[in-house]
């Protein structure tokens, strides 16, 4: 048995572990751009990353490292994806990195991690110059989910305290980003996530791939997967706790928080949709049709007017390929049935109360397909005219948003 319970904090809430977020010139105005994760002690690691064939300078000098390298010391960078940029980009994360270990000699195998616009070469210099700025016995969560955000409208941290049966506890903070990009094949996002928690490095990459797969595998904003993707998970073993089945547990509770988070803060969404699918053949089927569902654009756009357009819906499950039939097929906005088994509810009436449904901040749309026992719930929002007005031209939204921002503050 175990309990765990909330905490203040986020990403260096366990011992040993420190942040910043400091500000390189990357975005106007002197807003944080440039963060750090310091351990005092080394970290096993282990991470997950993008399913893009064509991944991010960062991600391609990690993987540089021997399998069961050993880290301490991880900087980000916003603004810039340095994705694309050949062996220059390549070069430039490890000129970056053996200047910061040259600063702080106490860094060992540093990893660094980007985003923002790709195809850039990194501004070598003014990444450099605000080392001058780091004091790695800082806990500033705040200033350091602040500098890894691009066109996200909130930062997102959470922080637990794990209590094992035999009294004995460990600590989980995390952070991450994301809003746009987002594809259920892991999700564009960086999350990082340290804790003090003994976890042997045998277990960690069983612990990070379970986690994932019904949280940061299971989100769509838009259908797009990202060249940076990254989930990193640090740690230094310092509370000489642990235990895998609560580890676990509370790791997906992290994970799911952040990533329904980065839905919810979907570039133009204004609501959060489960999609589960229920009485599925096999769950690869479930699977895919909830993943199908959370991509429709045709689904997203009929949400963002708050049509509840069943058709859409069950046109989606059919055109998916799982084995259905409308004579076992049950559609339902949260508790309105519109669609059983061949019969339709779609009176005035209960149109309106569906219509009602989709006024929601966040809702589910229940898809029964009656032909087994598995299910999945898929993470999707709305899509309406800001995504376009943002991506239309990315490059300078990101500019004039942040100048948006800080006119208010």
């Amino acid at each position: 048995m175990f309990s765990f319970f909330p905490i203040q904090g986020g990403i260096a809430v366990a011992k040993g572990f420190y942040c910043d977020g400091v500000s390189a010139g990357l975005k106007p105005n002197g807003e944080p751009d440039v963060a750090f994760i310091y351990s005092d002690s080394l970290c096993e690691v282990e991470a997950i990353f993008t399913q893009n064939k064509f991944c991010a300078a960062p991600i391609l000098h990690y993987q540089e490292y021997d399998k069961n390298f050993k880290t301490n010391f991880v900087l980000i960078n916003s603004k810039n994806a340095n994705a694309l940029t050949g062996d220059e980009g390549v070069a430039n994360v490890k000129e970056i990195l053996d200047e910061a270990k040259g600063k702080f000699p106490m860094i060992y195998n540093p990893i660094m991690s980007s985003t923002g616009v790709i195809g850039v070469q990194l501004p070598k210099t003014k990444i450099v110059e605000s080392f001058l700025k780091f004091d790695l016995t800082k806990k500033d969560d705040a200033k350091a989910a602040n500098a890894i955000m691009t066109t996200d409208r909130f930062s997102k941290t959470i922080a637990f305290e794990v209590v094992l049966e035999d009294k004995t506890s460990f600590k989980i903070g995390a952070m991450c980003k994301g809003a746009g990009m987002i594809n259920p094949s892991l999700a564009t996002m960086l999350c990082f996530i340290a804790t003090d928690a003994e976890i042997p490095k045998s277990d960690m990459k069983d612990l990070l791939q379970n986690a994932a797969e019904n949280t940061f595998n299971a989100i769509s904003v838009d259908g797009d997967t990202s060249t940076n993707d990254t989930i990193l998970l640090l740690s230094n073993g310092k509370s000489g706790a642990y235990n895998k089945e609560a580890f676990g547990f509370v790791l997906e509770r992290i994970m799911h928080k952040l990533a329904t988070d980065i839905v919810r803060d979907g570039e133009g969404a204004t609501k959060l949709v489960a999609f589960e699918v229920r009485g599925a053949k096999t769950s690869k089927e479930a699977q895919k049709v909830a993943k199908a569902l959370s991509q429709s654009l045709l689904v997203k756009t009929a949400l963002f007017g708050c049509d509840p357009n069943w058709g859409r819906i069950a046109s989606t499950i059919g055109a998916s390929g799982i084995e259905c039939s409308p004579k076992t097929l049950e559609i339902y906005f949260d508790e309105v049935c519109v669609y059983q088994k061949g019969m339709i509810y779609f009176d005035g009436e209960n149109e309106k109360k569906a219509a009602e449904v989709l006024k929601r901040e966040s809702f589910r749309i229940i898809c029964e397909i009656g032909k087994g026992t598995e299910s999945y719930v898929a993470y999707g929002c709305d899509l309406g005219h800001e995504y376009v007005k943002i991506n239309a031209d990315y490059r300078w939204y990101i500019l004039a948003r942040l100048s948006k921002i800080l006119q208010k503050w």
